[in-house]
């Protein structure tokens, strides 16, 4: 009897970890908007963080004795992203960047440790294109695609590849974006123990933004962001999801930003990048002629984003810093 109880504990912790490896979580990226702003030459340093704060208990079943079930809702403590963006040309920018975090354990050895948290680590790299297709005029509207590609560093892990539209307008001290993305999940179709493939699913994020400008330093914006896990009956779910459902997770809050142009003695000019067609080419240069200003621009952006669904954290603190130079 004690053979056989070990070997079935070895079994079913052989099944957990193998399950493990089917990838279902909803995507939940950086909380950031993607623009259609873009001058040649111009180098971005970016820094995206988030906290997260009364993440949603797991949820677990016990199929078998010692074999236990979770769900598969993404659920991050920290996140942190460093980027580095150029623009190659007024309609083509590219940008590569890292991501830690600081993640629930994918595996739990028990279901006491079901919400415990693995520790902050490099979990991804990153490569993004966006082309513009139309700079937003004042009163008008503009287009562009944003593509993207994330692979992640850890075992059992799948790729990611992210496109979709991005829409903006401005009218005077009011601007917004809308960046709608289809996910895919793609890897190298290995099984769990039950035979089910890898879980390629197709997922759709959103980003959304409105934006008033109070001066040239000021503005406050009001942002969400969001995920509708597993489009149709995409992908292969593993027992998680076959267990708990899909996990689509949305979030809303205000953000102000503050911006400043390092060895400016007057007020900046705009708030971060300056929209294509919003100023004449004469208003870009100081003074009004000679040569474009080269000096810093430094914008910070900070707020509190709460969660609508019982998916979703009650609230995340959001903090970014973007040096242009």
């Amino acid at each position: 009897m004690r053979r056989r109880a070990l070997v079935t504990a070895c079994v079913a912790a052989l099944q957990a970890w193998l399950a493990g490896s089917v990838d279902a979580e909803p995507s939940i990226g950086q909380f950031e908007l993607k623009d259609l702003e873009a001058e040649p030459g111009e180098i971005e340093f970016q820094s995206q963080n988030a906290w997260s704060f009364g993440n949603p208990r797991r949820r677990f079943s016990e199929e078998a004795p010692g074999a236990f079930v979770y769900d598969d809702n993404s659920a991050t403590k920290q996140r942190h992203a460093l980027e580095i963006e150029m623009s190659l040309t007024r309609w083509f920018r590219t940008r590569v960047g890292i991501e830690y975090e600081k993640e629930r354990l994918e595996d739990p050895p028990s279901p006491a440790l079901a919400d415990a948290y693995a520790p902050l680590e490099l979990t991804e790299v990153a490569l993004e294109g966006v082309v513009i297709l139309k700079h937003v005029p004042e009163g008008g509207v503009g287009f562009g695609l944003l593509g993207e590609f994330e692979h992640p560093l850890g075992r059992g892990e799948m790729n990611s590849i992210l496109f979709g539209p991005i829409v903006g307008t401005k009218s005077g001290p009011w601007s917004a974006l809308l960046n709608v993305m289809l996910v895919h999940k793609f890897g190298s179709g290995e099984t769990s123990a039950e035979g089910l493939e890898r879980d390629d699913k197709w997922d759709l994020a959103y980003a959304a933004q409105l934006k008033y400008a109070f001066d040239p330093r000021w503005a406050l914006a009001l942002e969400a962001y969001g995920t509708f896990d597993r489009l149709g009956h995409t992908g292969e779910p593993g027992e998680g999801a076959l267990a708990f459902g899909d996990h689509d997770q949305h979030r809303i809050g205000p953000i102000a930003y503050y911006t400043w142009r390092k060895g400016e003695s007057g007020a900046v000019r705009g708030l971060g990048r300056l929209p294509a067609g919003g100023l004449d080419d004469d208003d870009a240069k100081p003074g009004g002629g000679g040569e474009k200003d080269d000096d810093v621009t430094v914008t910070l952006g900070t707020g509190l984003l709460f969660g609508l669904n019982g998916n979703t954290p009650d609230a995340t603190l959001k903090a970014s810093l973007e040096v242009e130079f």
